[in-house]
């Protein structure tokens, strides 16, 4: 479970929150009030979350790909002149 801090005590506790998320492999979590607005995450948390995202993309435009009627690129370079 992640840490949580107020977005005051997270900016008197910047570098001492890095450290922990960078060595300790801890999340924290940063609230405003009730509602959290943000995470200091550890590098390699970054890292898997933008692989799922890549993979994701790459399963919805496979998906995409597959549907009748897409338009040729060719067509596409031609309306955009590209």
């Amino acid at each position: 479970m992640p840490s949580k801090l107020t977005a005051s005590a997270a900016r008197q506790n910047f570098s001492d929150i890095l450290n922990r998320a960078a060595y300790g492999g801890e999340r924290v979590v940063v609230h405003r009030g009730k509602k959290p607005v943000a995470a200091v995450v550890p590098i390699e948390d970054l890292d898997l979350i933008e692989r799922l995202e890549d993979e994701l993309d790459v399963k919805a435009a496979l998906k995409a790909l597959k549907e009748p009627g897409a338009i040729p690129w060719e067509t596409i370079k031609k309306k955009l002149r590209l």
